[in-house]
C-alpha cells in the first residue's frame, strides 16, 4: 500500500511539473521557419562551443521576433541520406517573413553574430513559408 501511495505521489509531481513546463512554451508558428546550419572551424573546441551556446541562448531569449526555437547537434547518422557534418543546427519560427527580416536586423541578433562569427567556417540557411 505504501508503494502504491508513493508511486501516485511521484506521478502527481511529475504531471504537475510537466504541465507547468508546457504552459510556458510558445506555440509553434508554421507561417515561417528559419533553419540555420553552422559548421565550426574547430568543432572539438569546448570553449568555443560553450561560448556559442551561451550567446545563442541569450540572443534567442532577448529576440523580439523569434516565436519558437530549437538548437541541435547532429545525432550519429543511421542512414546514408542523413548529413551529420554540421556542428549546430538552429530552427526558429516567425509569424511572418517580415518578422524574420526584423529579427535579422535586431540588436540581439547582431550581438550574437559579433560574439560568434569567428567560430564558424560555413553557415547555410534554409527559409520556408508554411503551406
Amino acid at each position: 500500500m505504501k508503494r502504491v501511495i508513493c508511486t501516485l505521489i511521484v506521478l502527481g509531481l511529475l504531471t504537475t511539473s510537466c504541465n507547468q513546463k508546457n504552459d510556458n512554451m510558445k506555440s509553434f508558428d508554421a507561417a515561417f521557419a528559419h533553419t540555420v546550419y553552422f559548421w565550426f572551424k574547430n568543432p572539438d573546441n569546448q570553449e568555443h562551443r560553450r561560448t556559442f551556446e551561451t550567446s545563442l541562448q541569450k540572443f534567442l531569449t532577448n529576440s523580439k521576433y523569434a516565436k519558437t526555437n530549437f538548437i541541435g547537434t547532429p545525432p550519429k547518422a543511421s542512414r546514408d541520406v542523413v548529413d551529420g557534418s554540421f556542428t549546430y543546427s538552429l530552427i526558429v519560427t516567425f509569424e511572418s517573413a517580415e518578422a524574420q527580416q526584423n529579427y535579422q536586423e535586431e540588436e540581439a541578433h547582431l550581438i550574437f553574430i559579433e560574439e560568434c562569427k569567428d567560430f564558424w567556417d560555413k553557415v547555410i540557411v534554409y527559409d520556408s513559408n508554411g503551406i
